[in-house]
């Protein structure tokens, strides 16, 4: 996997054992449920949280760090700050099945 590979997942995607002749590669998708099963893959996970932990901790500090020093804490806040870590975990999720997008095969 794409994402896998820059956290030290060097493993190839392997095939699927299947009799189907357009039979999917693991880490790869054509399907929303086969989607879902990739993003949701430990090595994915780990990378996609990762990333969204330290790219949301430095727009955390960048945007609001003087309101939370400050204790001008309110809803609002408390929304930005969830946004903060969201937007970047669903970015790179989006990279992740941008990279592994598998095209269905085209009936003859």
């Amino acid at each position: 996997m794409v994402i896998g590979a820059a956290f030290g997942d060097n493993a190839a995607p392997r095939a699927v054992t299947g009799s189907r002749p357009d039979a999917p590669t693991q880490g790869t998708w054509s399907t929303w449920r086969e989607a879902a099963a990739v993003v949701l893959t430990r090595v994915n996970l780990r990378a996609t949280m990762t990333v969204a932990a330290v790219v949301g901790t430095i727009l955390l500090v960048i945007n609001h760090l003087d309101a939370v020093l400050e204790g001008r804490i309110d809803i609002g806040l408390l929304l930005k700050v969830v946004l903060t870590y969201i937007v970047p975990f669903l970015v790179c999720n989006y990279g992740v099945l941008t990279a592994t997008h598998r095209r269905r095969a085209k009936p003859r």
